[in-house]
């Protein structure tokens, strides 16, 4: 009989491990769903909440309600196992720079950005160069906002997507190749 409490707490437990991703499934489902139709020069954002959203056409925004270091590790999670695409990470150069005092819990933010990141290298840009990007790709291709819960500025990341199993290397001998032939 001792049995049968510890079963019930354990399934309790289990339970509520499960119910919080409940609540992520639908952009997590969202994510897994547009994968197989996003190829290089889509993109895919995560946004902090005031995050504006953009009217152009190949934009979709989605609120996901979660913590934004939770979506970071989701996002590269799920294109770290897709065979036919790899990010190229983009953040806002201006992170580094935003002090405490102005934004309380930027550091800790930087801190765990970082080791999230950490074998994946990113490139920093100012914060309108990378906006200025996003909104040409917009206009022809596929992006996919993550709004989280975040209320710090200059924390978005950027996903470009590229194909990964095709590399400048690679094409670069192939244009050679066509030259040559002419």
């Amino acid at each position: 009989m001792k049995i049968l409490p510890t079963l019930l707490l354990r399934l309790a437990c289990a339970l509520a491990a499960i119910s919080p991703c409940a609540a992520e499934t639908p952009w997590r489902a969202k994510l897994e769903q547009e994968l197989p139709l996003l190829g290089h020069r889509n993109w895919i954002v995560v946004v902090d909440s005031a995050y504006p959203w953009q009217t152009a056409p190949g934009i979709e925004t989605v609120d996901t309600g979660a913590d934004h270091i939770d979506v970071v590790k989701a996002v590269l999670n799920t294109l770290t196992t897709a065979p036919h695409v790899r990010p190229i990470i983009y953040t806002d150069a201006e992170l580094p720079f935003v002090p405490e005092a102005d934004a309380r819990g930027v550091s800790l933010f930087r801190e765990m950005l970082g080791q999230t990141l950490l074998s994946h290298p990113a490139q920093s840009f100012p914060h309108e160069e990378i906006i200025a990007k996003l909104d040409s790709a917009g206009k022809t291709f596929h992006v996919l906002l993550l709004k989280t819960k975040l209320t710090l500025p200059y924390t978005s990341v950027f996903f470009q997507l590229d194909c990964a199993y095709w590399d400048a290397e690679a094409e670069a001998r192939l244009r050679s190749a066509m030259q040559g032939a002419k």
